[in-house]
C-alpha cells in the first residue's frame, strides 16, 4: 500500500465512522435539523476525544503518525469503534508510522 492509498484509507474510515453516529447517540445536543453533515462533525469528534479541532482534522486527511495510544483510544471511544474497528485504527497508525508510510521487511538473509 502506497502513503497516498494509506492516507485515502484512514480519511475514509474516520469520515464514515463519524457519519454513521448521530450528535444525540454521542450525548451531544442536536443544534437544530439543520445540520451540513451526515453524523457528527469534526469539531464534535474532537470535543468528544480530548484533542484539537486542528489535530483531529489532520488525523482525517490521513495523517496518524504522531497518534500516541492514548489519542487512538479516545479516538476509538468518541467514534464508538467495536473490537475489529479499533484494531483496524491501531493497524493503520502503525502502517503511518513505519517509513514510507507502510511496513518495511527486512530483507532476507542470503
Amino acid at each position: 500500500m502506497t502513503k497516498i492509498d494509506l492516507r485515502t484509507e484512514i480519511k475514509e474510515f474516520l469520515s464514515s465512522r463519524r457519519a454513521r453516529i448521530a450528535p444525540e447517540r454521542a450525548g451531544l445536543p442536536a443544534h437544530g435539523g439543520n445540520r451540513r453533515v451526515k453524523g457528527l462533525r469534526r469539531e464534535e469528534v474532537a470535543l468528544l476525544a480530548g484533542v484539537s479541532v486542528d489535530y483531529y482534522v489532520r488525523m482525517e486527511r490521513g495523517s496518524l503518525a504522531g497518534a500516541s495510544d492514548g489519542v487512538l483510544d479516545a479516538l476509538a471511544v468518541a467514534l464508538q469503534l467495536d473490537e475489529a474497528e479499533r484494531d483496524h485504527l491501531f493497524h493503520l497508525a502503525r502502517q503511518s508510522r513505519a517509513p514510507g508510510g507502510r511496513r518495511r521487511r527486512r530483507p532476507a538473509c542470503s
